[in-house]
């Protein structure tokens, strides 16, 4: 357990170390709050304060960038500079890999996740969520769903180069039909229906009824588990060392 702890440290400095890393993840998500909330702290349909909207909108937009960018961008990587063929001869198993680069990764989406927080908070009078721990479970769901989904893209994915490609490819689709940018109280219906296809938009609207003190749907948090059970699990067989 130590050594899988001393793991998760050593690759959570060697991704916030990263200058592109760390950007997106910590800085480019303030920015973006900032920007949607220039015209001030309008009321969305339904009453919501915007910016009680955007803090779990961006949060579920930082979960999928560490997620399904980072995250296979770092074990192509890794691939292709020969680190997992070294590792292959230790007793580490692909699960512990997987473990430890789950676990790095998503606690730089926790700390990209607080920073939101915290400006909200001091900069735009956020509401401290109604349901702290409804937020704490679809938080960590979301992470074990979108995290299953990148690990399965890292296991594939020969290069960097080419994951980051297709990471991207993959989450700016989402984050802009399933409502991490974009409220859907503003979607088209059509939007909304092809955004409620992808495996984002449990994430957003479950964090966001946990924010808002709403009940969870089960359905909701079930496609979450179906997510992580089943990506997780083709990425365990497919995985190339």
């Amino acid at each position: 357990m130590k050594g899988l702890t001393n793991v998760i440290a050593v690759e959570l400095k060697l991704i916030v170390r990263d200058p592109m890393s760390a950007f997106f993840a910590l800085v480019f998500p303030a920015i973006m709050l900032w920007v949607k909330l220039r015209g001030g702290n309008k009321p969305l349909q339904g009453g919501t304060p915007l910016i009680d909207a955007t803090v779990p909108m961006l949060t579920a937009f930082v979960i999928g960038l560490a997620a399904l960018v980072v995250l296979p961008a770092t074990l192509a990587q890794y691939r292709e500079r020969r680190v997992l063929k070294r590792l292959r001869a230790t007793p580490a198993s692909r699960a512990t890999l997987f473990v430890a680069q789950w676990a790095a990764h998503m606690l730089l989406a926790v700390l990209g996740s607080a920073l939101l927080i915290v400006i909200g908070l001091v900069a735009y009078g956020l509401t401290a969520p109604a349901n702290f721990a409804g937020v704490l479970v679809a938080w960590l769901l979301s992470a074990l769903s979108l995290g299953s989904i990148g690990l399965l893209l890292g296991a594939l994915v020969p290069t960097g180069r080419a994951a980051t490609v297709i990471g991207l490819g993959v989450f700016f689709p989402m984050v802009f039909l399933s409502g991490a940018m974009i409220p859907r109280e503003t979607m088209s219906g059509s939007m909304r229906a092809i955004g409620d296809l992808l495996p984002m938009a449990p994430a957003v609207q479950a964090i966001r009824d946990g924010w808002a003190g709403g009940p969870t749907s089960p359905l909701t948090l079930g496609v979450m588990v179906a997510i992580s059970i089943v990506a997780g699990g083709v990425a365990l067989r497919t995985f190339r060392w």
